[in-house]
């Protein structure tokens, strides 16, 4: 904010001072109002909307304490500049805690006043700024961003209401693609830790000797190429946020190192021997049951019950009633850029029928992909890959041979439980099928991620579960 930008309102009920404030900071650049009514100061805050207030202490009728809270209560980041003959510690105080910016005697200086009102005028510019930033954030992260309709997402954005404004950590669950990431940023930018760091940590993708030193750092030395020390995220996300992407794939040596700082709030860097506090809010995600890997000793217990104080699962696509065509025209506008405008009925249609293994995901790459084949101003049929059109996932044909002999492989389920018997079924089913992919694709994952509609990490953590490579 520049100072002929500024506009200041002065109120004094002596005329001289009132004139000599006007032709300092008229000479310095700013747009200057004054009045020795403090009453009509009030009308004046109000229309005018000045940038900086300059009060006297003691005035007839109205009194400089008093204009200073109908000042914030109009405006709350108003900065107010206190000024008075009669200066004492006491009344100093006074304004401050009421919410006056600074406290000049009327004995004050040319370049007194200009400071004082210089540094007012420069706190408000950040103030604004960073009230900008935020509504900018919660207009790209907050919950307006969270795009559904349907009975069960509402649910869901109202435990993200509520939970946001709380200091408890929180598992979001639900399958790959569903938007856990997404749901993990607008509870954040919808808490009192906004203003600080979102830290996201992925705990499928890095070594377990790697993913310590992310987590929690190193020291110089610590081990080959150590050769500087290294802030941890969790340190990083200090005051903010930390979100562990897939917590069900950290190694059980590291589930004790996180345990442990959660409970102490202070972590150790890898090859260091100090303490270093942290204040983190932990938001966890998972596709996985971490209830199941508790019962089998691959999830510590305390660390379940520790991330784990408000749980938020997210549903299928296929289980959001008429989110499908919400979302895919949102979408929809992102990708078609104002040539691609719409869908035809028989593709909505289509959408309807389809059973969207990848989720949210999914959906948004085959929107993305139609809107850069199409050559009309809407998405037509011959747009859609070819496998939605015979309704089915995109498994290829000649992966028909590939998944019997997947499921051959399976051993007899007939005396297991319902729930292990379908794990073991469904990990055959996705173990062929990831390996169909990686074979037409050459090996490629990222192609292979993509076919499938889901997002390279997921698709790295999937090949390394099922040794494919």
């Amino acid at each position: 904010m520049t100072a002929m930008r500024s506009r200041v309102l002065i109120v004094d009920d002596e005329p001289d001072m009132v004139d000599n404030c006007l032709r300092i900071l008229g000479r310095a650049g700013y747009d200057c109002r004054a009045t020795t009514d403090p009453r009509e100061a009030l009308g004046l805050l109000e229309s005018d909307m000045p940038d900086l207030l300059l009060t006297d202490l003691k005035m007839p009728g109205l009194d400089g304490m008093e204009l200073l809270r109908r000042a914030r209560e109009i405006d709350p980041a108003l900065p107010v500049i206190v000024i008075t003959a009669f200066a004492t510690i006491e009344s100093a105080v006074a304004a401050v805690k009421e919410g006056a910016f600074d406290y000049l005697p009327k004995t004050f200086s040319l370049d007194q006043l200009r400071v004082a009102v210089d540094r007012a005028l420069r706190q408000r510019e950040l103030q604004l700024e960073n009230r900008r930033l935020r509504e900018q954030l919660q207009e790209v992260l907050g919950l307006d961003n969270l795009v559904g309709s349907s009975p069960v997402m509402v649910r869901v954005f109202e435990l993200v209401k509520k939970a946001a404004r709380s200091e408890a950590n929180i598992l979001v669950l639900g399958e790959s693609g569903t938007g856990k990431e997404l749901i993990a940023r607008a509870i954040h930018a919808n808490s009192p830790r906004a203003a600080r760091a979102f830290v996201p940590v992925d705990c499928a993708s890095l070594p377990e000797n790697l993913l310590e030193s992310e987590l929690f750092g190193h020291e110089k030395g610590a081990f080959t190429g150590a050769i500087r020390s290294k802030p941890g995220l969790m340190e990083v996300a200090h005051q903010g946020t930390v979100f562990l992407d897939e917590i069900g794939e950290l190694p059980v040596s590291l589930q004790v190192k996180l345990l442990r700082a959660l409970q102490e709030r202070q972590i150790r860097r890898v090859g260091g021997t100090a303490q270093i506090p942290v204040d983190v809010r932990v938001v966890s995600a998972t596709s996985r049951n971490l209830r199941d890997l508790v019962q089998k000793a691959q999830f510590r217990e305390e660390l379940y019950y520790r991330v784990n104080v408000i749980a938020i699962e997210l549903p299928r696509l296929r289980d959001r009633a008429g989110d499908v065509r919400l979302l895919a025209h949102v979408f929809l506008k992102k990708y078609g850029q104002g040539r691609i405008v719409g869908f035809d009925d028989d593709v909505l249609s289509i959408f309807d029928a389809y059973t969207w293994p990848g989720n949210v995901r999914e959906l948004q790459n085959i929107v993305e992909r139609a809107c850069a084949l199409a050559d009309a101003s809407t998405i037509r049929k011959r747009d859609l890959p070819d496998y939605m059109l015979a309704g089915r996932p995109p498994v290829s044909a000649q992966a028909s041979g590939t998944i019997t002999s997947a499921v051959a492989d399976v051993t007899s389920t007939a005396g297991l439980p319902l729930q292990e018997a379908r794990e073991r079924w469904m990990q055959a089913l996705e173990s062929a099928y990831l390996r169909d992919l990686l074979e037409r694709h050459g090996g490629n994952i990222s192609a292979a991620a993509k076919a499938a509609g889901i997002d390279r990490k997921t698709f790295h953590r999937l090949v390394t579960k099922y040794q494919l490579r």
